[in-house]
């Protein structure tokens, strides 16, 4: 290796400790302001009851649950339809001009902000089809964000797959159904829920798309149905440190919601990565 092909070797790799470095520094400077604001606020009671006083006393119970549904329900609505529109494009579409728009489509929709979705929720799902500001209009909304990144996840799982394994199951007589569901998709499986973390984190955490179709401002009953309006992590964080009126009391609650919002997101994303070894683990075997 000539002195030059060292000297650029030894640029590239400092360049890159330096931006791991960087980045690593500002992670743990975000942590700490969070943690560090919002830690003290964590208690039982913080946890387990309502709002009360006009949000400046009590829990934050009602925002947790809200949050919880509305991720669940929205992943729940997008990670089938986002898995067989990746089987269509990989297994049954032809190669044309309408499958690239298809394509180019679902790629601009992945880049669309999230204020434009929440418009699309509240002209489709909650005046059109009449379902009102609801935790049903908030599902089905975020669902509509997080499919476009289920799409190219699990088409490029799919993709990945060795084409071996597709060979070999139709030499067997399996039919493209069979090997679809029985070879492929479990053989992709797992790089399937990668995609599907990164969009629990983003629906977990968006404000603008519920701000019309499901979030209320304050409410201490929980949701007994897919109709009721449901309070929120994200909206109750961005009420209380836009819209409240006692900031000296409000402002820490903010900040200890923050923090539950990590933690729940932190322990959804760890269960879906959990899933996924075992996945692994077991196509090893």
């Amino acid at each position: 290796m000539t002195r030059t092909r060292k000297l650029q070797a030894l640029l590239g790799t400092s360049l890159l400790k330096l931006f791991i470095a960087l980045t690593a520094i500002f992670l743990i400077l975000f942590l700490y302001v969070i943690f560090s604001r919002g830690g003290k606020m964590i208690n039982w009671e913080f946890l387990t009851q309502s709002p009360r006083r006009y949000m400046t006393e009590g829990g934050i119970f009602p925002a947790i649950i809200g949050t919880f549904w509305l991720t669940v329900l929205s992943i729940g609505f997008a990670l089938p339809l986002g898995i067989f529109t990746a089987v269509f494009l990989t297994s049954y579409a032809r190669p044309s001009w309408l499958v690239r728009i298809i394509r180019v489509s679902i790629n601009t929709l992945a880049g669309v902000p999230s204020i434009i979705y929440g418009l699309f929720g509240l002209t489709v799902f909650v005046q059109f089809f009449k379902f009102d500001v609801s935790l049903l209009s908030g599902a089905l909304t975020l669902g509509v964000l997080a499919m476009p990144v289920i799409i190219n996840a699990s088409e490029e799982a799919i993709r990945s797959v060795p084409p071996d394994f597709r060979e070999a199951s139709l030499a067997l007589g399996a039919t493209e159904r069979q090997t679809i569901l029985r070879v492929i998709l479990p053989t992709a499986l797992p790089n399937i829920l990668t995609g599907t973390i990164i969009s629990i984190g983003r629906v977990a955490g968006e404000t603008a798309p519920i701000l019309f179709t499901a979030a209320t401002f304050y409410t201490r009953l929980l949701p007994t149905s897919v109709m009721d309006e449901v309070m929120a992590l994200p909206y109750h964080i961005y009420a209380l440190m836009t819209e409240g009126s006692h900031a000296a009391k409000q402002v820490p609650i903010a900040y200890g919601t923050a923090v539950v919002l990590l933690a729940l997101v932190l322990l959804v994303s760890t269960v879906a990565i959990i899933i996924r070894y075992r996945l692994r683990k077991k196509k090893k075997w």
